[in-house]
């Protein structure tokens, strides 16, 4: 099917993007849980933020604020819906349902910009009000013809915006790509390879799990990146990780559907013994029996005939 400006379907999602667009501001179910530190401390442990202003009363005391505040970057966890949790009115929902009903089911995030206002305390219970603030398209992109979708999500204290955060997605129409004869279906889930993550994807074909080096101060760090976060070094090299690890983190992923992966499917953060932290998928175990601090060991995947896939096992499987 194609969807151009002027057509049927490119007509019904712009009137129903105007209509909700004139609708402002709806907002959502309030935070289940009021700021509080038990959450706080399971964020910055995850995201390995040692700042004692999150966590560290009497540090805390002796600052600007004379208390715990939350971290910024933490202001939309507060507010995530769970499985079962009711989210509330959303402008967005009807325009994303349509968009997935005519064919453009992908989708792939492109912007995010968060703003503080101020700092959360501890009791504080936010709720979000969201708006939709634009649909553009049809564009034609590498992954397939789609629609720009905008929103901005404002928190509030009562009446007081304390964070925003613009939101922008790509719903496109995937490509129909057929195999060319005596080739595998490519697998539609590809990384991102650039000069800073080539080395490891070039591993990753030859067998070996790589973490990026510096080539000064030899500080071992992972995700790859242009430049050493503890000397600023230009200078980097790489080295051949043992393979093995345990998990640290997880998530079940049932819903929504994505393309690839057959549901549940399990996401984990693994710690190496080499000090970096990997995220990868947990294969050969059921979800249910995945546990923090299961020993796992690197397997690699072919998952077409041109890309393989560093997975995490059960260590005695």
């Amino acid at each position: 099917m194609t969807t151009t400006a002027g057509s049927d379907v490119h007509e019904r999602l712009m009137a129903l993007a105007d209509e909700q667009i004139a609708v402002g501001e709806v907002r959502g179910a309030a935070a289940v849980d009021p700021v509080n530190l038990p959450m706080i401390r399971h964020w910055v442990d995850a995201m390995g933020d040692a700042n004692p202003l999150y966590t560290d009363a009497d540090f805390a005391a002796g600052t600007v604020h004379g208390e715990i505040v939350a971290p910024p970057a933490m202001i939309q966890v507060w507010t995530m819906a769970g499985v079962r949790t009711e989210t509330g009115a959303s402008p967005i929902g009807g325009v994303l349902d349509l968009l997935d009903a005519d064919g453009f089911t992908g989708v792939v995030a492109t912007n995010c910009e968060q703003t503080y206002h101020r700092y959360l305390r501890l009791g504080e219970r936010v709720a979000p009000a969201t708006r939709l603030t634009g649909l553009t398209g049809p564009k034609t992109t590498a992954l397939g013809a789609g629609y720009f979708v905008t929103w901005v999500i404002t928190w509030y204290v009562g009446d007081e915006p304390v964070a925003e955060m613009m939101f922008r997605i790509l719903k496109f129409r995937p490509w129909e790509q057929k195999p060319a004869p005596g080739r595998r279906d490519p697998y539609p889930l590809r990384p991102a390879v650039n000069r800073d993550t080539a080395f490891f994807w070039d591993g990753v074909r030859a067998g070996e799990l790589r973490i990026q080096k510096c080539g000064d101060c030899g500080e071992l760090r992972h995700p790859p990146g242009p430049f050493c976060t503890a000397c600023r070094s230009l200078n980097r090299t790489y080295v051949t990780a043992a393979g093995t690890g345990e998990v640290f983190s997880y998530v079940v992923h049932h819903n929504p559907p994505v393309p690839g992966p057959r549901t549940p499917f399990v996401v984990a953060v693994v710690c190496l013994p080499e000090g970096v932290r990997m995220v990868g998928n947990i294969v050969d175990c059921p979800p249910d029996q995945v546990t923090v601090g299961m020993p796992v060991r690197v397997t690699y995947r072919e998952m077409d005939d041109d890309l393989t896939l560093p997975m995490w096992a059960p260590r005695e499987a």
